[in-house]
């Protein structure tokens, strides 16, 4: 459990305890933050009681994989974001981000410790006083400029994997069963991914276009607006990486195709040939006289004969392309 002070912009108090917090906020010149990590019920109950949160957000916390979302009460906000991860594995793995934002206070409820709050806390403190006197709608922005600029950074990594699909779909030594597995596995990662960034569109809009008085102001609005730019530029890029991969995913299947046919083109060119001489033997072998009978002439005649003929045969496949 983490808590922190500010009075005009500046840190003054940290570490103190949940307890403390309803004798804070009663000051309109003091900001509380404070981050709960894996929090009980009964954690979640004293903030319910020292901030006057609503049953039915407290509910949320305790209900995981809530879709992205922001919902407004008389008293306060909840927000639902994800930080989102690859594992070791390569698949996508969201971190759920709880926020409670209240005229005075924020509160992050963190599902577990792979969203780094050490980052967002280091990103607050490197901006300037001026924007820190802002209060809850300062550190609101720096947690959701954080989160947005973590999703735009996977999407680059995502695409970088998809250029290197194609790349491996187009060379001579790709993998049929290991390309499919990739492509499964983007595929997969990209529906994930694209059900935490498209709800992020109406969290930052609603954020800019409600309550600008109360919570962001005209001088934090562009901040508001720039990580709402960024949250579109990711969702078109997820749009564009999913369409690119469907069309990869078509692509293979038609090389597949493709190549089959060409095996089959082979195959019947091959079997072709190999009816010529079939047939001759065959003739030749029935008890019925022919040319050259019991003569060494007739043997060989029977043998040119075979090999002129696929050898025509080669020669007039291979002038097609069907070998």
């Amino acid at each position: 459990m983490r808590t922190r002070l500010y009075k005009d912009g500046v840190v003054v108090k940290k570490g103190f305890p949940i307890a403390d917090v309803s004798e804070y906020v009663c000051d309109d010149d003091c900001v509380v933050w404070f981050d709960l990590c894996s929090p009980s019920p009964d954690q979640l109950g004293v903030i319910s009681e020292e901030l006057g949160l609503h049953e039915l957000a407290v509910e949320d916390v305790l209900n995981d994989h809530q879709r992205p979302k922001l919902d407004v009460y008389d008293s306060h906000l909840f927000i639902t974001v994800y930080g989102i991860y690859l594992d070791d594995e390569g698949d996508l793995d969201p971190v759920e981000m709880n926020v409670f934002v209240t005229k005075n206070a924020l509160v992050t409820v963190r599902e577990n410790e792979r969203f780094n709050i050490d980052d967002v806390v280091a990103r607050w403190d490197a901006s300037g006083e001026h924007t820190a006197r802002h209060g809850v709608a300062f550190l609101l922005h720096g947690l959701l400029d954080y989160v947005v600029d973590g999703q735009f950074d996977l999407v680059q990594t995502l695409d970088g994997q998809v250029e290197e699909l194609e790349d491996a779909l187009f060379g001579e030594s790709g993998n049929n069963r290991e390309l499919q597995r990739r492509t499964f596995r983007l595929r997969k990662n990209m529906v994930r991914f694209r059900k935490v960034t498209l709800p992020m569109r109406e969290v930052l809009s609603t954020l800019v276009r409600r309550d600008r008085q109360v919570l962001v102001n005209a001088e934090m609005g562009p901040y508001y607006q720039d990580v709402y730019d960024h949250v579109l530029r990711v969702t078109d890029w997820v749009d564009s990486l999913r369409e690119l991969i469907s069309n990869l995913r078509e692509t293979h299947l038609a090389q597949q195709g493709f190549k089959l046919n060409e095996i089959m083109k082979r195959l019947t060119g091959w079997a072709a040939i190999i009816a010529v001489p079939t047939a001759i033997t065959g003739f030749y072998g029935q008890n019925v006289p022919y040319p050259g009978e019991g003569q060494p002439w007739g043997f060989w005649m029977s043998t040119m004969v075979v090999a002129g003929a696929s050898v025509a045969l080669y020669t007039v496949f291979k002038k097609k392309d069907w070998l």
